[in-house]
């Protein structure tokens, strides 16, 4: 039996390795995955046609719409210059004397409306740079400031975030985006003035030592100054169709739960429709704002959008079979024999299944380098217990989504994570010089989520 744990360690390891080296996850997963199947002594073939490629397929087959129609939304939201303009007006309302703050709310703005991590980025780097300049705030802080706005509140706390971290919970546990509103509030709070205080501690460090913005920094965008942009209320009416239309269909009085009977749904092999009405609200809520953001600037948009199209078809593709992959791993390592004492140890942990699930999570989200491969994997392997422990304890369906959620953002940004490997390329500026107040910044959110797992578990 040792020796069956260890294979799995040993998988996760390599996973975790390889993926750190900059390997594609989506090739090495179902290497490693085989690797683990022949050291348990298990079938090989039947383990990957069957269980691996299965559950990947499922996983694509859930959520593949939401990835696709979220990376249209952020490079239509690019292309047009909205996001440019949202991130430009909130950094020039605030100005230079709060420009941490201000480039953290840009990040937070976009990111809450629906525009894919990545696309906030790239956004708002080019203002991030230019109000740090002019605020002397040294370069190497503007990578912890993003990841702040983009990685951690409004990415899987704040109700109703269309960011997929906060729709996979919903087909586990039938759910919506807004589960348990006031625990993500509370939690986003923490996370917002917890980590300001960080940075704005580091920034004052800095000015005491006499540090300022730095010289000679790599990948310095151009100055911004005679570039136009939509005006800040066009620009953030698709975001705010998206969080309403998702509102309305979700909880309000197009609630998409009530649009077909049950007998119809069962031919779709459909037997509760909240395991698929988040899915569906977001769906057309997306479909709503791309529709939105193309009407903005649309002859600019116009003469880019063949190319455009196929870079976010191209990159939610590569997104979502490197999260399947993961998935595909999960669910085999959990036919392993090896993984009942793996996951008896993380139930041992705590006898409260929110503890238990925060705890397990950060584990998978850290190992993979992944929220949503950490989160899926958790939830495939263990979500059916949770769900039965929390019903045993009277704890609400609702806490259990928030906190997976929660906990998918936490370890997730250890150095081998894409997003952070990604931010620091576009700012050009490596682990050594900007790591620390990313990590601060995880283990903020990791610290966070705990402690809402022990409070909630005993109120």
């Amino acid at each position: 039996m040792i020796i069956e744990v260890l294979a799995i360690v040993f998988a996760l390891g390599l996973l975790m390795f390889f993926a750190y080296r900059g390997y594609p996850v989506i090739v090495f997963a179902p290497i490693f995955t085989l690797l683990a199947v022949v050291i348990s002594g298990n079938a090989l073939m039947p383990s990957y046609t069957e269980t691996y490629m299965t559950n990947a397929a499922n996983y694509v087959k859930n959520f593949f719409p939401i990835f696709l129609l979220g990376a249209i939304f952020g490079k239509v939201m690019e292309m047009n210059g909205a996001a440019a303009s949202i991130a430009q007006s909130i950094v020039r309302a605030l100005g230079s004397k709060r420009a941490i703050l201000s480039v953290i709310l840009a990040c937070a703005v976009l990111t809450y409306g629906g525009v894919s991590l990545f696309v906030v980025a790239f956004a708002v780097y080019p203002f991030a740079v230019a109000i740090f300049r002019e605020a002397n705030v040294p370069k190497r802080l503007i990578p912890g400031t993003i990841a702040l706005g983009a990685f951690t509140f409004t990415m899987d706390a704040l109700p109703g975030t269309p960011q997929i971290q906060n729709i996979i919970p919903t087909s586990y546990f039938g759910t919506d985006a807004y589960a348990a509103p006031v625990v993500g509030i509370i939690g986003s709070l923490m996370v917002f003035f917890g980590g300001l205080w960080w940075l704005e501690r580091r920034r004052k460090q800095a000015e005491a030592a006499g540090e300022g913005y730095g010289t000679d920094h790599k990948n310095e965008p151009e100055l911004l100054e005679n570039q136009t942009y939509p005006s800040l209320w066009i620009s953030v009416l698709p975001l705010l169709l998206v969080l309403v239309f998702n509102f309305l269909l979700s909880r309000g009085f197009l609630d998409v739960t009530t649009w077909y009977n049950a007998e119809l749904l069962k031919t779709f092999n459909i037997a509760n429709v909240k395991t698929v009405a988040s899915s569906w609200a977001l769906i057309i809520a997306l479909c709503i704002g791309i529709v939105s953001a193309l009407c903005i600037n649309i002859r600019q948009v116009q003469s880019k959008l063949a190319a455009g199209l196929t870079a976010a078809a191209m990159g939610s593709l590569l997104a979502i079979f490197n999260t399947a992959s993961e998935v595909g791993f999960g669910n085999v390592v959990k036919t392993l024999p090896g993984f009942k004492l793996i996951q008896n140890w993380i139930m041992g942990l705590s006898s409260q299944p929110l503890i238990s699930e925060a705890v397990s999570v950060n584990i998978l989200a850290g190992v993979t380098g992944s929220a949503s491969g950490g989160l899926s994997i958790a939830l495939e392997v263990m979500g059916k217990t949770y769900m039965a422990a929390a019903q045993a304890a009277g704890i609400s369906p609702e806490l259990l989504h928030r906190i997976a959620s929660m906990a998918s953002g936490g370890m997730d940004t250890l150095p081998h994570n894409g997003a952070v490997i990604t931010l620091l390329a576009i700012t050009g500026l490596t682990h050594r010089q900007s790591y620390k107040d990313i990590f601060a910044v995880t283990v903020l959110k990791t610290l966070t989520v705990l402690i809402l797992a022990v409070i909630f578990s005993f109120i």
